[in-house]
């Protein structure tokens, strides 16, 4: 009964590595070009972000300090 299981799992393996090997080939990969472009507007983007959240940040800290008569 184990050996059916084990060549039932061996078998199913060629349909679905085929299948794998068919659906990779339907993928449109990005050129050097595009993914150097896309990379950079993601650092860009990623940047400035951070830049936007820790200015934020700030602004806040500072009001709840002022509020709160911290540090003047």
């Amino acid at each position: 009964m184990a050996e059916n299981e084990v060549k039932e799992v061996k078998e199913s393996k060629t349909p679905f590595s085929k299948s794998l090997k068919s659906e990779f080939a339907k993928i449109i990969w990005p050129t050097r070009d595009e993914l150097t472009k896309q990379t950079i507007a993601v650092v860009c983007v990623s940047v400035a972000v951070g830049v936007l959240i820790a200015l934020i940040d700030m602004a806040l800290q500072f009001g709840v300090n002022r509020l709160f008569g911290i540090g003047i």
